[in-house]
């Protein structure tokens, strides 16, 4: 109960007082590569419930018919605008409006798509009993993610064997040792990394 009215009061107050700053970037994406401003993707949540995710478009429409998966940090199918945009994390303020709506937190296991939850295995799948949130323990540890991908031959296999279940991994640590606290601590870390 606590972490649900703490994700309502947190999300509203960002939404407000980063609505200035959605503007702004909405107008830079239109001029950049015109419309659509956001990028919707239908993601696992909590109970394997199918929701829509919400984020700044950063890639030229239609760029995900040609793989879920971003690679690198200069990745051809990212917008000049959409490039700073993944940088700094800034394309992923719109899941403020997932976690008013409930069907993300500010702090869970990052939602994934259909394809890759296909692909847990029983113990894996335990993520999926608490809500997806915004930041966790993985983004953490796989901030550079992308970078990892394209030194990578085969960024698919890569990501599946490797990269996923040692996500999952930490989901799972991270569920185990779920408190207010943890969160809290969680998001003083994202906020910095994303500084630094």
């Amino acid at each position: 109960m606590l972490k649900r009215i703490f994700d309502i009061v947190c999300s509203l107050i960002g939404i407000i007082l980063l609505l200035p700053f959605f503007i702004i970037v909405s107008l830079l994406i239109i001029v950049n590569s015109g419309f659509p401003v956001f990028y919707i993707q239908t993601r696992v949540g909590k109970c394997s419930r199918n929701f829509k995710l919400f984020k700044f478009r950063t890639m030229h429409t239609a760029a995900d018919e040609k793989g879920l998966l971003t690679v690198g940090g200069r990745d051809p199918r990212v917008t000049s605008i959409g490039y700073y945009l993944r940088k700094y994390k800034l394309d992923e303020l719109p899941q403020l409006f997932n976690v008013l709506l409930g069907t993300m937190s500010l702090v869970g296991p990052r939602p994934e798509v259909n394809k890759y939850v296909d692909l847990y295995n029983t113990k894996q799948l335990q993520v999926l009993n608490v809500k997806p949130g915004i930041t966790d323990l993985a983004s953490l540890e796989f901030i550079n993610e992308n970078e990892l991908l394209a030194q990578s031959s085969n960024p698919e296999e890569t990501y599946i064997n490797k990269i996923m279940p040692e996500k999952l991994m930490l989901n799972l640590k991270y569920i185990a040792q779920q408190s207010f606290a943890t969160d809290i601590k969680i998001i003083f870390n994202t906020l910095l990394k994303i500084v630094k």
